[in-house]
Parts: structure tokens; sequence; C-alpha cells
């Protein structure tokens, strides 16, 4: 691989996560509704910088739509 190319990242992202919300705090604008906290970073790099893995909760909004119309 060359210096040039970029290796994906397989990293867990809020976005899109069921249990991700933005507050209205300028010092603590991130929110998990599944670990109950506001952080002034994005939650699933607060739990890696915590416990040192990745988010075990994320779960897809789509899903969440799918089973409540089924």
């Amino acid at each position: 691989m060359n210096n040039n190319q970029t290796k994906p990242s397989n990293k867990v992202r809020c976005y899109g996560c069921f249990y991700f919300y933005i507050t209205y705090k300028k010092k603590r604008p991130y929110g998990c509704k599944k670990f109950g906290f506001i952080s002034k970073i994005i939650p699933s790099s607060e739990v890696f910088n915590t416990t040192g893995t990745e988010c075990a909760y994320r779960s897809d909004k789509n899903l969440w739509k799918l089973s409540f119309y089924n």
C-alpha cells in the first residue's frame, strides 16, 4: 500500500445511531441515551478513550424504523 492511500476506518461512529443526540449546551453538545451522559466530544470517542473498547451498543436508526412498521 502506498503512503498516499489510507486504510478504511472501522471505528464506531455515533452519527445515525438511535441513542445519539445533540444537546443545547455549548460546553457539552453531544449525548448518548444508552450510557446516559453528555460530552464535549462524540460519545463513541469518549467511550473508547475511557474503556479502550469500541461502543457495543450502537444501533442504526433505520433498523428501529423498520421494526416499528412491521
